[in-house]
């Protein structure tokens, strides 16, 4: 445990949602790697609203080891909230994220501090490969990535999920950034500083179902877009304008048919019909994107809190009180 004389170095930080079935493999590697560790450790386990006996779990593992913290949200609020809540309470000089799920293999925590310790400030891991993921799944990530990647305004690595470590100045950086509809590892990226990367192979959930399906991957997908490209907005004037440039040349052509008394021209309504519907589809098109904006910037004018936290364990009252404003803690 750390003292006065020896403050922490390593805050790991785990958010848990539904993941009683992994936990006992989990703790017991977790375990093994903070007892490995030269210098002093913690793991903060985040509770995102966990339904099954998770939280019963970590709270008393939280009350037996002083290595272990836990903070339960008062509800679920998303995967990468609880990464922020947890960053927010982590005391270390080098702070990592890592799932619960284990396809983060925590003994590679080990090679992300070796490179922190070379003096790199933001060391990702890197997949190479994606073990137990349906080809679907791998196909419409690679793609993503490679898309992020050509139209962000920073340069966001390929294959980087939230598994890292980040030096205490950045995540001082960090907490300056407090947007609601948060992409973490975009907001890493835009910040900059000295970064590198390790390797490794991805495995299979240990044990329980994934808590990114489909519509989640999609919702962070959206975040990222919109986040960190203009591109949807300048997707939209492009779009707008071939519209009207296509609407322009077959009016011109019906003019012509017209003038040339053609016996195609067909009198009636329903070349009428197609064209307004697909303008005024471009046209809903458009808009949405723009709402999506607009959407985004309402979120943010009402500054409410990212997070709620329902209940700490493992920090004393100076730590809860140096957590942050961004925390609301509901106290039982």
């Amino acid at each position: 445990m750390a003292t006065d004389s020896q403050p922490i170095s390593y805050s790991i930080v785990i958010p848990v949602f539904n993941e009683e079935a992994v936990l006992p493999v989990l703790l017991r590697r977790l375990d093994l790697l903070l007892a490995r560790l030269e210098e002093p450790a913690e793991a903060i386990f985040v509770d995102d609203g966990s339904k099954d006996s998770s939280p019963l779990v970590l709270q008393d593992l939280a009350r037996r080891d002083p290595r272990f913290r836990y903070i339960g949200l008062s509800r679920n609020f998303g995967h990468q909230v609880a990464i922020t809540a947890g960053m927010d309470a982590a005391q270390g000089n080098a702070i990592i994220v890592m799932d619960a799920d284990l396809q983060d293999p925590p003994e590679i925590v080990e090679q992300l501090i070796a490179k922190w310790k070379e003096g790199y400030d933001v060391v990702h891991a890197r997949r190479l490969s994606r073990a137990g993921e349906s080809p679907f799944k791998r196909a419409t990530a690679h793609v993503f990535y490679r898309l992020l990647g050509s139209i962000s305004s920073v340069g966001i690595r390929a294959d980087v999920g939230d598994f890292r470590l980040i030096d205490r100045k950045v995540l001082d950086a960090l907490r300056q950034m407090p947007e609601q509809d948060r992409f973490v590892r975009g907001m890493v990226a835009w910040l900059g500083f000295r970064q590198t990367e390790v390797t490794f192979h991805r495995l299979e959930r240990a044990a329980g179902e994934t808590k990114y399906p489909l519509f989640k991957m999609v919702r962070l997908a959206l975040n990222a877009a919109l986040g960190f490209s203009d591109a949807p907005l300048r997707l939209a004037i492009w779009c707008g304008l071939a519209v009207s440039g296509l609407a322009v040349l077959y009016g011109g052509w019906v003019m012509l048919l017209w003038l040339t008394n053609d016996s195609h021209l067909i009198a009636g309504w329903s070349s009428t019909i197609v064209i307004v519907s697909l303008l005024c589809g471009m046209n809903m098109l458009m808009t949405g994107i723009v709402g999506l904006y607009v959407g985004r910037i309402h979120a943010e004018v009402k500054q409410r809190p990212l997070y709620v936290v329902q209940k700490r364990l493992g920090f004393d009252r100076e730590e809860a009180v140096a957590a942050g404003p961004a925390i609301r803690a509901v106290h039982e």
